[in-house]
């Protein structure tokens, strides 16, 4: 799959974004019946897998692996526009999506500290230059849960309603991993267990990859330059892009957050590497290999921004 991947990505040029007033039409139905199939999924791959289904140890395997993917390549992407969206209910799916995905803190922590604090040592979900993907998975995960729960109570603390965002999500994971006991005991926990870490690392990859080195500088005045769109890296591979929901035209996102997917373009200006995002992400997952690769390209990065005039 992967290399039929790669292959379409270089059969066919880049396919520019629509204008923002002609928004794919059914873009809203899209997301609405990808979210609504993961939360379909996860309890039926949980059974396929650990459950009585009658499939062998090598299509348990596969199924492992083909949900796994589907969910951090497609899911994710879908439910991260679902929590951009302005629509309650719409939110509450993303929301709902992530929880099931035992990550429920990425809700919080991705709109509330991510795109404030991008590219800054303020952003747990942005990596250093010369950091481990692996080291920063821990840093990433820990740092997101502490950071998006001080950040959703200090809202708490200026408009409290209701529950606290973080006691449903940890209620929802917690009835996600009961249903999963349900349909198969302990195998059933641990396959959807596995079925999460498996999305989680790959929503980690992303965020790693896509902000590797890349840091705001500092004004005279001690505040960050805005985020701007050589803030990101972006890949402009159409397949991969389609087929993750234009994830990979990430300044864009970054700097118009609420532009629907169907919109997102590639500035001039934005940082691309060569490479489809899946295999980017693969690369990273050997240190070495994945330090030489991208060293050049954040070398020419590095010579196109301004000095740091905080100095």
């Amino acid at each position: 799959m992967a290399c039929l991947g790669l292959i379409l990505d270089q059969l066919i040029p880049l396919v520019p974004g629509q204008a923002e007033g002609e928004e794919f039409p059914a873009a809203d139905l899209l997301l609405l019946a990808i979210g609504l199939g993961a939360l379909a999924l996860l309890p039926l791959a949980t059974w396929a897998i650990a459950g009585p289904s009658g499939l062998g140890p090598a299509q348990r395997l596969i199924a492992v692996l083909a949900t796994g993917f589907w969910l951090g390549q497609v899911v994710h992407p879908a439910a991260h526009e679902l929590i951009h969206r302005p629509g309650r209910g719409l939110f509450r799916l993303g929301a709902t999506v992530y929880a099931a995905l035992l990550f429920g803190q990425h809700t919080s922590a991705h709109r509330l500290v991510h795109h404030r604090a991008v590219a800054t040592p303020d952003d747990p979900n942005s990596a250093r230059n010369g950091e481990t993907f692996y080291r920063f998975a821990r840093r990433a995960w820990i740092g997101s849960f502490r950071a998006g729960l001080r950040a959703e109570t200090a809202l708490r603390s200026r408009n409290a309603k209701g529950l606290h965002p973080y006691a449903i999500s940890l209620a929802t994971s917690a009835a996600a991993l009961l249903l999963a006991s349900l349909i198969a005991g302990l195998p059933g926990l641990l396959a959807w267990t596995g079925l999460a870490l498996h999305a989680q690392s790959q929503i980690l990859l992303s965020d790693y990859v896509q902000h590797y080195g890349l840091t705001r500088a500092r004004l005279p005045d001690g505040r960050y330059e805005p985020v701007g769109p050589a803030h990101s890296w972006n890949t402009a591979h159409w397949f991969t892009s389609a087929l993750m929901l234009n994830a990979p035209r990430h300044s864009d996102h970054h700097v118009h957050p609420s532009r629907p997917f169907p919109a997102l373009r590639l500035p001039d200006e934005a940082p691309c590497l060569p490479w489809p995002l899946p295999l980017a992400c693969t690369m990273a997952l050997a240190p070495r290999l994945w330090r030489r690769a991208i060293a050049p390209h954040l070398a020419r990065w590095r010579e196109s921004r301004p000095a740091d005039t905080s100095a």
